[in-house]
C-alpha cells in the first residue's frame, strides 16, 4: 500500500484520514440528539432512549451501561444527578446503541439496491506546505457500491476495521492515485 507508511504532515499538509472523515459522515447520518447530556433534557432523551423497550434495555446493557433500574427511576425524576463518570457511560451506551439500531437503515440507503452512493474526495489542505514539496491532488467523486463493511465497522466502533474496509471496498477503486487520498480534508455523500 503506497502512502501508509510516510510520516503525514512532516511538511505541513493537514488533514485527517479518510475512515475518520468517513466515520463523521455517519455519524452526522445516524441523528444524534443534539442537546448535549449535561443539560437536563439531553440526560432524559438518553435515558429514554435507552430504557424504552426491552430490546433497547439489553443492547444498553451489552453496551456497558448497568444501571440499576432504581437509579435510573430517580435520574428520570430528578431526585438524583448521575456523576461524569455515569454521564460518560449514559453517552457512550447511547452512541453504541443508536449506531447498531440505525446501521441496517444507513446500509439500504447507502447501497441503493446496488447502484451505491456518489462520494466526494475533498484533498488534503497544502496550504503551509512549501511550493517544492506540494504534489498534485484534485477534488475526485466516486461512486461506492458496497457499503457492508464500512457501516458493520463504523457500526461496531472498530477503527482498524473501518479503515480497511475503507481503502479494500472504496479508496482503491480511485486507480493508481489512491494512496494520495488516504488523508483528505473532507469526505461527502449526499444519501
Amino acid at each position: 500500500m503506497p502512502e501508509r507508511n510516510l510520516d503525514f504532515g512532516k511538511f505541513g499538509a493537514r488533514g485527517i484520514k479518510g475512515h475518520e472523515a468517513v466515520a463523521r459522515q455517519l455519524d452526522a447520518l445516524a441523528g444524534y440528539i443534539a442537546t448535549p447530556i449535561t443539560a437536563r433534557r439531553g440526560l432524559l432523551a438518553r435515558l429514554h432512549y435507552l430504557t424504552r423497550t426491552d430490546h433497547a434495555r439489553a443492547a444498553a446493557r451489552e453496551a456497558g451501561f448497568t444501571a440499576t433500574p432504581r437509579t435510573i427511576r430517580a435520574w428520570l425524576a430528578g431526585t438524583r444527578s448521575p456523576s461524569r463518570a455515569n454521564l460518560a457511560a449514559i453517552e457512550q451506551a447511547y452512541r453504541a446503541v443508536r449506531r447498531e439500531n440505525v446501521a441496517r437503515y444507513l446500509l439500504a440507503r447507502l447501497n441503493r439496491e446496488g447502484r451505491g452512493t456518489r462520494v466526494e474526495f475533498h484533498p488534503l489542505n497544502q496550504s503551509q506546505v512549501t511550493r517544492s514539496h506540494q504534489r498534485a491532488v484534485e477534488y475526485r467523486t466516486l461512486n461506492v457500491r458496497h457499503w457492508d463493511r464500512i457501516v458493520a465497522a463504523w457500526a461496531a466502533d472498530d477503527d482498524a476495521a473501518l479503515d480497511t474496509a475503507w481503502v479494500d471496498d472504496a479508496v482503491v477503486d480511485l486507480g493508481s492515485q489512491w494512496g494520495q487520498y488516504e488523508h483528505v480534508t473532507h469526505i461527502g455523500f449526499a444519501a
